[in-house]
């Protein structure tokens, strides 16, 4: 299976001078827990999960109404072809031990894989699943020494 026949299509993005603010109305608006940012070319500069905004801007006493997704978002994204083997993204996902990865076509964003989209995939094993849940979440038993 491919990453392009499990992955969400519906996917919601912004520019690196977008406010935090206008991106966390964007999270709450669409029940969304990351957003990927992209440059003019609809292609993939970064990544802002609600968890960047309270560590990196709440935390931090900044300005959520003039501060840039630019200056918190997490940059050199990793990201997965839409043709990716999904045990592939999978592998990824627990590698990078992140729980939502842009996906792309030619380089331009079409979609975004998340942990959940993985988990209500009749196709994908439940063990790969979980197994990419605890590499994810460090729990995996290679770091568990």
């Amino acid at each position: 299976m491919k990453v392009k026949d499990c992955m969400c299509g519906d996917v919601y993005t912004c520019t690196p001078d977008t406010t935090v603010n206008q991106v966390a109305k964007i999270m709450c608006d669409n029940h969304i827990g990351c957003v990927p940012i992209c440059d003019e070319h609809n292609c993939v500069v970064g990544i802002l999960t609600d968890r960047d905004i309270i560590l990196r801007t709440v935390a931090c006493d900044k300005d959520a109404q003039t501060t840039k997704v630019s200056d918190i978002m997490t940059s050199n994204t990793t990201c997965c072809d839409c043709n990716t083997d999904i045990t592939e993204a999978s592998k990824i996902m627990g590698d990078e031990q992140v729980r939502r990865i842009p996906v792309t076509e030619n380089g331009k964003i079409i979609g975004i894989l998340t942990l959940g989209d993985l988990a209500k995939n009749k196709e994908i094993n439940n063990n790969e699943v979980g197994n990419t849940a605890e590499c994810i979440c460090g729990c995996d038993k290679k770091n568990a020494q």
